[in-house]
């Protein structure tokens, strides 16, 4: 009897072994490490080809300072919101490295040359599939991440205050953000359990 696909598969061993970690050692991420979970993000499928993102590395004291303004600007929430902040900000500070990607706003920009229809039309048609095509580039990112033996994070929860974030980042407004601390686990952990195919699946 044949192995289990997952079993054999290395890709689909980093996809089933990825799970998000929130408290890092203080050992280094190399530059050698960063660029290549850069080069695997980058490689990410986009609309048209655009690839209409940014890659933002922080490290060091630019990465204290931005732990610091997510702490400052969960005072404004109301305290679930401002937890979950403060948490974020925790990772953020633990971590040796972290990524912010941002999309550029370009494909929104020309996407109606590139289409000859009206910008009302078009918007949300060029924004969905910005916000597509960056996403798909942190997934990438944090399965490159995993596959390198790193943990990493999405702090989902900093949408919350992304033009403060963009702002720090010396970044345009674009319409998606994510940041990911990266690192080592401070300690060995296993993900939560995901939902049966059953729940998920319909087929027609």
């Amino acid at each position: 009897m044949s192995e289990k696909p997952s079993l054999t598969n290395p890709t689909l061993e980093t996809i089933r072994r990825r799970h998000s970690i929130r408290q890092f050692s203080e050992e280094a991420v190399s530059e050698e490490e960063i660029k290549t979970i850069l080069e695997a993000a980058n490689q990410a499928p986009s609309a048209h080809n655009q690839q209409s993102w940014h890659f933002v590395v922080v490290r060091g004291d630019k990465r204290l300072e931005l732990s610091e303004l997510v702490v400052e600007k969960s005072r404004d929430y109301p305290k679930p919101s401002s937890s979950l902040l403060r948490m974020a900000a925790r990772s953020i500070a633990s971590a040796p490295v972290t990524i912010a990607v941002a999309n550029t706003g370009d494909l929104i920009e020309h996407g109606t040359e590139l289409f000859k229809v009206e910008r009302e039309v078009a918007f949300d048609f060029f924004r969905t599939m910005e916000i597509q095509s960056s996403a798909a580039a942190v997934e990438n990112l944090l399965l490159a991440a995993t596959s390198l033996g790193l943990a990493s994070v999405w702090l989902g929860v900093l949408f919350l205050i992304k033009e403060e974030v963009l702002d720090f980042l010396g970044e345009p407004g674009g319409e998606f953000m994510a940041v990911i601390p990266i690192g080592h686990a401070l300690k060995e952990s296993s993900g939560p359990s995901k939902k049966s195919l059953e729940y998920a699946v319909r087929r027609l």
